[in-house]
């Protein structure tokens, strides 16, 4: 069965029915009416655009129900003109016949879609390891709404209350907060250093800290070598090292790939994460009428000019206006990221934007690292807590490069002020004369990032002396 058939009309395809795909549909469908513009989506899914990062949350019962969740439903996107097709998992892309094979999954039926324009936007999948017993019962990667409902009645099926959550990144320490809101035990087994990776290990200790602090047991500097089973069949324990962690639940905080497994079929261009490799108007490199945006793709990172994978909606939203204007015959660029990302863990959160140690050495840079203690308020306003920020600044011009941020409440966001600075290509010593708000209830006199910026551009003067 074949929807190749002459038409009058150009034909956009979308593969992929979340952030980035229906972000590109909407937009073009804006720039172009249906007269002009057929739109055909596929999602193999149950749900189209929803926020895949409010999961934990809706797991850990901040957000009440699923459906807070989702932006647009299918027949939201129907009414708009976009055939949006459910359920429907492409299967391989003919690059040389312009068309999509797809499955209908409830039916197994399979038939071809030609396309003038394809946009790929098939996100990526969470990392499971192969360890014995990964996909026993129980055992749980948290990507989509659907991973998210299977989770939530694997924790109302779960014989006990203990579980372990295998890596400390953002995926796992997120979780571990949704999981202590269940009233789990929670052990988090983590092979780095200390939790949070895209942190420094200075101030990931920080995190490990506050952990703790919570009553969770974390587990650092360890492998995950088996998951084992229960008489039911369904996970019993973790193997991590010598030692074994009873579980009724485990959740896999590894980390996601990108997904491009029809990609790479399809002769298309990767990068060194498996990313698809995009231009500035997120076309795939070397293809006029094929795009590529959200999870799937590798972005430029601005600080270090180099190709990167990073799995955000934020992102996946401006690939796909970008796209969909390109695609609907206007002119959109995307020129990358500079790496920003906040997460929390109860009431500690934390930030990060910019290179870490580890990123400036690899890109062959030569920095000063500064580290400042402050606090969220004026010290003598009530509610004042705590904060850690670190700062990286280059050693010859004094350009900032990162900042890292650890603290309570009004800490996470104020890495956006050092994001704009990176973006800005802004040195620390610009920084310090930046006019920012300032009331009591709101940060000290010098704001934190400041402080930080004062310390680093001291750092870079007195190397010059």
């Amino acid at each position: 069965m074949s929807s190749g058939a002459r038409r009058d009309r150009e034909r956009l395809v979308v593969i992929g029915g979340d952030a980035a795909g229906m972000s590109a549909a909407s937009q073009a469908r804006r720039m172009k009416g249906p007269e002009e513009l057929e739109i055909v989506a596929f999602e193999r899914g149950h749900f189209s655009s929803y926020s895949a990062c409010g999961i934990p949350y809706w797991v850990g019962g901040s957000v009440p129900d699923r459906e807070r969740l989702i932006a647009r439903s299918p027949d939201e996107h129907r009414a708009r003109g976009i055939d949006l097709r459910m359920r429907t998992e492409v299967t391989g892309i003919d690059v040389d016949g312009g068309r999509v094979r797809a499955r209908d999954l409830a039916t197994g039926e399979e038939s071809w879609t030609a396309y003038d324009k394809l946009v790929i936007a098939t996100g990526a999948t969470p990392v499971r390891p192969a360890l014995p017993g990964i996909e026993l019962p129980g055992v749980h990667g948290v990507q989509t709404l659907d991973d998210g409902q299977a989770l939530i009645d694997s924790l109302e099926r779960a014989g006990g209350r203990r579980a372990v959550v295998v890596g400390a990144g953002y995926i796992g320490v997120e979780m571990a907060e949704a999981l202590i809101n269940h009233g789990f035990e929670v052990t988090v087994v983590n092979r780095g250093k200390e939790p949070m990776s895209t942190l420094d290990p200075d101030m990931g200790r920080k995190v490990h800290t506050a952990m703790e602090g919570l009553g969770i047991t974390m587990v650092n500097e360890t492998d995950v070598t088996a998951v084992l089973a229960g008489e039911d069949g369904r996970v019993r324990a973790v193997r991590a090292g010598d030692r074994e962690f009873p579980a009724d639940v485990v959740v896999l905080g590894i980390g996601v790939r990108p997904e491009t497994t029809l990609a790479r079929d399809a002769g298309l261009p990767l990068g060194a994460s498996g990313g698809l490799l995009t231009d500035l108007g997120m076309r795939v490199r070397g293809h006029r009428n094929i795009w590529a945006g959200g999870d799937c793709v590798e972005v430029l990172n601005l600080v270090s000019g180099q190709q990167q994978h990073v799995a955000l909606g934020t992102h996946a939203n401006k690939h796909g206006q970008v796209i969909g204007a390109n695609a609907g015959g206007g002119y959109a660029t995307f020129p990358g990221v500079v790496g920003t990302a906040v997460s929390k863990v109860c009431d500690l959160e934390i930030a990060r934007t910019g290179l870490r140690e580890k990123d400036a050495l690899r890109a062959g840079m030569r920095f000063h690292a500064v580290t400042i203690e402050s606090t969220s308020r004026a010290g003598y306003y009530p509610g004042a807590s705590s904060m850690t920020v670190k700062m990286l600044a280059e050693v010859r011009t004094g350009k900032l490069l990162g900042v890292q941020i650890v603290g309570r409440e009004g800490a996470a966001k104020r890495v956006d002020v050092a994001a704009v600075a990176l973006t800005a290509g802004m040195t620390v010593e610009q920084m310090t004369a930046l006019d920012l708000g300032y009331a009591p209830p709101f940060s000290p006199v010098w704001d934190p990032v400041l402080v930080a910026a004062r310390k680093a551009a001291a750092a870079v003067r007195a190397h010059h002396v």
